[in-house]
């Protein structure tokens, strides 16, 4: 009997998007919105083989936990996020759309995340070959708020530590509101006291900036979460303290 040696090796592409002739699958969007009721229960995911073969793939959900350092992916199963077709095989230079619904709760006491793997499957070889096999893996993003949901972020804590060993913001945020909200979506103050007392730091980090330098800064109804900025400090003693504040324009 013949013996199928196959080595496979997987890359991730987490919220991430890939370029290159190297790649021949696309997956957008990498986050999705959905709510609990109304029309925004359901939205697609759309995966492209830009390849010269056809392309297995099977979606696979995972709950995510809220902690202090982020999300946390688990084996939790969830019957609330149905995805629809769970696999397909897509023809080269073809599209798939999967449709993502919320089926749970229609008013959740906190908002939901999952992770929505996009996975790409082995593809099983003739009997005697052997073959190198690069299988992706996009994970897309899916928070679930209520439709008439509003988050609430306050600075609960506020610390000098480091980033790539200088002196860097810690801020730690809460979210009170009955939605998730983005960090991002509010202006961050920031002013940094020396130990004698005397103002040595002074900055408003924008949405924006906050974005290119963090993330989005996805909180979850109820989390509190912190984020190091890497925003080099003037010194590693002394105080810091930090407000949020609306942006203009909102």
């Amino acid at each position: 009997m013949n013996r199928l040696l196959s080595r496979i090796a997987f890359a991730t592409a987490a919220c991430a998007s890939f370029t290159g002739p190297a790649l021949a699958t696309s997956v957008s969007p990498l986050s999705l919105e959905l709510q609990s009721t109304g029309r925004k229960v359901v939205a697609n995911i759309q995966v492209v083989n830009d390849g010269a073969k056809p392309l297995p793939v099977e979606a696979v959900t995972k709950v995510l936990t809220a902690s202090a350092d982020g999300f946390a992916e688990n084996t939790e199963e969830t019957e609330d996020l149905l995805v629809m077709p769970p696999n397909a095989l897509i023809p080269p230079g073809q599209t798939q759309a999967f449709r993502v619904q919320w089926v749970g709760d229609p008013a959740p006491a906190e908002s939901k995340h999952y992770y929505v793997s996009i996975n790409e499957l082995p593809v099983k070889l003739p009997d005697g070959q052997s073959a190198l096999q690069i299988l992706y893996n996009f994970k897309v993003l899916v928070s679930v708020g209520l439709a008439n949901g509003k988050g609430q972020l306050a600075v609960s804590a506020a610390s000098i530590g480091q980033n790539k060993d200088k002196p860097a913001p810690v801020v730690t945020v809460s979210n009170t509101g009955t939605t998730y909200d983005y960090l991002s979506q509010h202006a961050l103050h920031l002013v940094e006291k020396d130990a004698k007392g005397t103002e040595v730091f002074n900055r408003t980090v924008s949405g924006n900036e906050f974005a290119q330098l963090v993330g989005f800064g996805l909180v979850a109804t109820g989390q509190q979460r912190s984020f190091t900025l890497p925003i080099e400090l003037p010194t590693k003693d002394g105080t810091l303290t930090a407000t949020l504040v609306e942006e203009r324009g909102e």
